[in-house]
């Protein structure tokens, strides 16, 4: 069966990762401070500087990676969002009622990965650290952000190569990290099936 905890218990479970114990990883959860398209902090004040321990680890091989292939630029991966708890996931499917971006959400009784801590928005940080050109910012909810059409996008100027370039670099990244990206969101990137992290035979704990 599934396992339901509060972000109060997250610290002491065994089954998870603290962001700030990861090398080379910057953090700015978009969710905690009003930079997001809802326009305010919504996790204040729970901690949800977060990951289950495989995707913590997947994150550790892909910051490596990025770090072997940056050629001495001093990049760094900056995790835009990771735990996120159910009740700011419902928070957000509201924002967007009677839109049709909510295709860019898992509806609530579905459950997100990013719930289980097995999902993590990420995007590529500067040695100065600041954000590189991705071509659109995190939770751009317009077909710029789908990476199944930057090729479309570059053709048509809507998207610069050096962005391209430095999204086929995250990706690559990520993969070698052993995540799985979707064609929506440049940023966002999976750890395990969806199907086997919701399942409850497997029965992570999510919050």
């Amino acid at each position: 069966m599934t396992l339901s905890l509060s972000c109060e218990s997250i610290p002491t479970h065994p089954d998870f990762r603290a962001l700030s114990s990861l090398a080379n990883i910057a953090v700015d959860l978009r969710y905690a401070t009003p930079n997001n398209f809802v326009g305010r902090d919504l996790y204040s004040p729970l901690d949800c500087a977060w990951l289950h321990r495989d995707a913590a680890e997947a994150l550790t091989r892909a910051a490596q990676w990025l770090a072997a292939h940056s050629h001495g630029r001093g990049l760094r991966l900056c995790v835009l969002d990771a735990l996120r708890p159910q009740r700011v996931q419902e928070a957000l499917w509201e924002a967007l009622a009677d839109t049709p971006l909510r295709i860019y959400l898992a509806p609530p009784d579905r459950g997100s990965i990013h719930s289980f801590g097995m999902a993590v928005d990420v995007t590529l940080f500067d040695a100065n650290g600041a954000e590189l050109d991705m071509g659109t910012g995190f939770d751009d909810m317009t077909e710029l952000s789908h990476p199944m059409l930057e090729n479309d996008f570059l053709r048509s100027g809507d998207i610069s190569p050096e962005a391209i370039t430095h999204r086929h670099l995250l990706r690559n990244a990520m993969h070698h990290g052993g995540f799985t990206g979707i064609n929506t969101e440049w940023w966002h990137f999976d750890c395990g099936d969806r199907v086997d992290v919701r399942s409850p035979q497997i029965g992570r704990a999510h919050v």
